[in-house]
């Protein structure tokens, strides 16, 4: 069972991490618009992005409470 606590320091962190998500999707659209692109670092920050996604889902299913069947 989480805590007050613990549910206000997931929330946080969710927000901290839809900030990131956020940023890094407006870069990954001005790099990709970028002539001579750097398609490795294209491809590192699309899988950052996807981590952070992965990490915030993660995160919001925590704040869920189990129901019992």
């Amino acid at each position: 069972m989480l805590t007050a606590e613990d549910i206000e320091v997931i929330q946080v962190r969710i927000v901290e991490l839809q900030t990131e998500h956020r940023d890094l999707d407006l870069a990954i659209e001005a790099l990709a618009m970028t002539p001579g692109r750097d398609e490795l670092q294209l491809r590192r920050m699309k899988k950052r992005k996807l981590q952070l996604k992965d990490t915030i889902t993660l995160l919001q299913m925590r704040l869920i409470p189990d129901i019992p069947a």
